[in-house]
C-alpha cells in the first residue's frame, strides 16, 4: 500500500497555493438548476491559472523540492493541462521544465505549455510509453518526475478546490467530479470526506475510457487501451495507484458521459453561463444532468476542471457535435 496523503496535506497544499493559485469562483444558474431539479454549484476551475485546476496541484509538487531539485528542474508527461500547470509552476519557481506530450495533443496545449517556457517532447499516445520516457528522461537528465496523477502531492494540491467549495458554500447532498487518472477525484475525496461526510462522491469519466468504474467495480486497477474521446483531458487508460486506493475507500461511484452528452453539457455552459469549458470539464454537469432523479430537490456540486480547447474544435463541436473516432 502506498502511502497516501491525508486532508491535513490538502490543509498544508492550500497555505502554500494561498496567493498564487486563483480562488475561484461558485457560480449558480437558475435554467440548470430548473433542468436539473436541484440546487446545483459549479467550482469553476476553468478560470484557474492556466486555464485547470491542475495548476493547484503542480504548484504545490514543485514548491516542495530542495535547492538541487530545482536546480536540476522538472520532467513529466501529459496531454495537456498538467503540461502547462508544471510550465508555469516551474517558471514561477525558477526552474527548467520538461514535457512529454502526444502529438495528437490540442495544439493551443502544447503552445501555452512552450509559451511558459517548457521544453515539450512528443511521442506517439497509441504506440508508445509516456511514464518510460518520462523515467528515462529524469534518469539521463537527473529532473524529478512528477506524474501528471499518481503522487501525494499532485492529490493533495488538487483536493484544495473541495476545500474551497465546502467553505464557501458548506455541505451538499451530491459531487460530480471529473475523472481521468484520479488526481482531482483522490484530492477531492479526502476533503469531502473530512467537510462533508454524507455526501455523496461521483467521479464521471468519458464512456469510451471507463476503466475508473471498472476498476471500482472489480476491487482493482483495470488498464485499457487509449480511449478515444473528445475529453482529452481524461482519456488516460487507468488511474493511479496512491488515486485508487482513495477512491476504493471514499467515492461511492465512478459514473461515464458518452462525448454527445458531453457536447451537450458545453452547449449549456456556453448558452447559459456564458463560459467556455472544454470536454472533459464537462463531465459533472453532464453525469448531473442524466442522474436528474436521483439529485431532485438536492444540493448538488460541480467541479468544472477546465477550460483549455481550441476555438475553432470549440467551434466544430457547439455547431456539428462530436466528429466520429
Amino acid at each position: 500500500m502506498p502511502q497516501l496523503p491525508t486532508f491535513a496535506d490538502v490543509r498544508a497544499a492550500a497555505d502554500r497555493l494561498a496567493g498564487t493559485a486563483h480562488r475561484t469562483p461558485v457560480l449558480r444558474s437558475r435554467r440548470i438548476d430548473e433542468e436539473v431539479g436541484a440546487q446545483v454549484v459549479f467550482k469553476c476551475e476553468n478560470l484557474q491559472r492556466m486555464g485547470a485546476f491542475k495548476f493547484r496541484g503542480a504548484f504545490n509538487a514543485l514548491s516542495r523540492f530542495d535547492e538541487r531539485q530545482r536546480d536540476a528542474g522538472v520532467v513529466t508527461f501529459s496531454s495537456g493541462n498538467h503540461a502547462q500547470a508544471i510550465a508555469l509552476s516551474a517558471r514561477e519557481l525558477g526552474m527548467p521544465a520538461t514535457i512529454v506530450m502526444p502529438t495528437d495533443a490540442p495544439a493551443s496545449k502544447v503552445a501555452a505549455t512552450k509559451g511558459y517556457g517548457g521544453q515539450v517532447v512528443t511521442y506517439d499516445r497509441y504506440t508508445e510509453d509516456r511514464e518510460a520516457i518520462g523515467r528515462r528522461m529524469a534518469t539521463e537528465r537527473g529532473m524529478t518526475l512528477v506524474p501528471p496523477y499518481d503522487h501525494p502531492d499532485i492529490i493533495a494540491g488538487q483536493g484544495t478546490a473541495a476545500l474551497e467549495l465546502f467553505e464557501e458554500v458548506g455541505t451538499l447532498d451530491a459531487l460530480f467530479v471529473p475523472l481521468g487518472g484520479g488526481g482531482l477525484l483522490a484530492g477531492t475525496a479526502l476533503s469531502t470526506r473530512q467537510l462533508a461526510p454524507d455526501c455523496r462522491l461521483y467521479g464521471v469519466e468519458p464512456a469510451a475510457g471507463d476503466d475508473g468504474q471498472q476498476s471500482l467495480r472489480s476491487g482493482h486497477v483495470v488498464r485499457i487501451d487509449p480511449p478515444r474521446t473528445i475529453a482529452d483531458g481524461a482519456a488516460t487508460p487507468s488511474l493511479g495507484e496512491h488515486n485508487f486506493a482513495i477512491i476504493q475507500r471514499d467515492v461511492d461511484d465512478v459514473l461515464t458521459a458518452t462525448d454527445d452528452e458531453l457536447v451537450e453539457a458545453m452547449r449549456r455552459f456556453a448558452a447559459t453561463m456564458k463560459l467556455v469549458v472544454e470536454p472533459t470539464g464537462c463531465l459533472g454537469l453532464a453525469a448531473a444532468l442524466a442522474r436528474r432523479d436521483d439529485v431532485a430537490g438536492q444540493r448538488v456540486g460541480v467541479i468544472v476542471s477546465g477550460g483549455n480547447v481550441d476555438l475553432d474544435r470549440y467551434a466544430t463541436l457547439l455547431a456539428d457535435g462530436p466528429s466520429p473516432t
